[in-house]
């Protein structure tokens, strides 16, 4: 498969508010586990490689192991997770999934969310599922390849 587009191609100020938007949510406090973990997940529901593949080399340093991805897709069943880690799982997968139904973030969702989280930090979780999903939907539509950087 060849990329469809050059990131060369993207104007450097949007490249660089790409970038700002992706760093800010860890760098204002999500925990980067939990930003990982997401990042892993939504970039699995979206099936982007490229940011699989950029991901998997972040597993050491967010302190997630092999067994853990490769549980990721079943983290409902598994019990490697914990509950801040589910609540932020299923906000990514329903932000992720909105076509799939009328009400993609019930009110039990969101509470869950909210009581978990403080305000800034689920702003923050919520800024970094839609930039996930932004990337996700750039790097596909793009056919950007895995371990090109």
């Amino acid at each position: 498969m060849t990329a469809r587009l050059q990131s060369k191609s993207t104007p450097a100020e949007l490249m660089k508010a790409l970038t700002t938007l992706g760093t800010a949510p860890q760098r204002y406090g999500l925990p980067p586990r939990i930003a990982e973990l997401v990042h892993l997940r939504v970039s699995q529901i979206n099936g982007c490689a490229w940011c699989l593949d950029y991901g998997v080399k972040n597993l050491e340093e967010a302190k997630i192991s092999t067994t853990e991805f490769a549980q990721l897709p079943g983290w409902r069943e598994a019990t490697t997770f914990s509950e801040p880690e589910r609540v932020a799982l299923d906000l990514a997968e329903r932000m992720t999934r909105m076509a799939d139904t009328s009400d993609p973030v019930p009110d039990d969702v969101w509470n869950a969310a909210a009581e978990e989280f403080s305000e800034q930090e689920l702003s923050l979780l919520i800024t970094w599922i839609a930039t996930t999903n932004l990337y996700n939907r750039i790097n596909v539509t793009i056919r950007r390849e895995p371990g090109t950087w």
